[in-house]
């Protein structure tokens, strides 16, 4: 088996969790090496809704949508509000690091790390301000089939940040 017919082969394990949360820190990151991409951090929320407790992922920002819809959001998570996102992260894995500032500063901490592939809405302070279309059915070879409409735009969320 030839190199090229290998690598065409390969087959990869998806790890994905999705959930709603809320988004911090939006940030274009400019390493030494190599070239810059989009981050963020979501507060995932979990258990009860009387009660919610939070899981923290540190997300680069895969894909143009998903990078698109992020970047708009830049102004509202600046401005403190609340912006509450469906998302879908790939690929999560944890990470040690050293606390830099704060009551914390010195000790080593954990966080999750992923790749945020798709958000399926926006709500900023509780007003619903993107919607991704949903898929309407399954056909028999088991495609999902998605119907052809226009989503919702967040382009009065922040114009200057696109």
């Amino acid at each position: 088996m030839s190199n090229q017919a290998q690598q065409t082969s390969t087959k990869y394990f998806d790890l994905h969790v999705s959930g709603i949360g809320y988004v911090n820190r939006i940030r274009e990151v400019k390493p030494k090496k190599g070239e810059s991409f989009w981050a963020c951090s979501v507060a995932a929320l979990r258990g009860t809704s009387e009660q919610p407790e939070y899981t923290n992922f540190d997300c680069r920002i895969n894909g143009a949508e998903a990078e698109r819809l992020i970047r708009r959001c830049v102004g509202a998570v600046d401005a403190k509000k609340k912006v509450l996102i469906g998302f879908k992260i790939g690929d999560i894995y944890p990470e040690s690091f050293t606390y830099q500032n704060g009551e914390k500063k010195g000790q080593t901490g954990e966080c999750l790390k992923g790749r945020l592939l798709f958000v399926s809405f926006i709500k900023i302070d509780g007003e619903e301000v993107f919607k991704a279309a949903k898929p309407d059915t399954t056909d028999a070879t088991g495609t999902t089939q998605a119907k052809a409409q226009p989503t919702a735009d967040v382009e009065g969320v922040n114009s200057e940040a696109a």
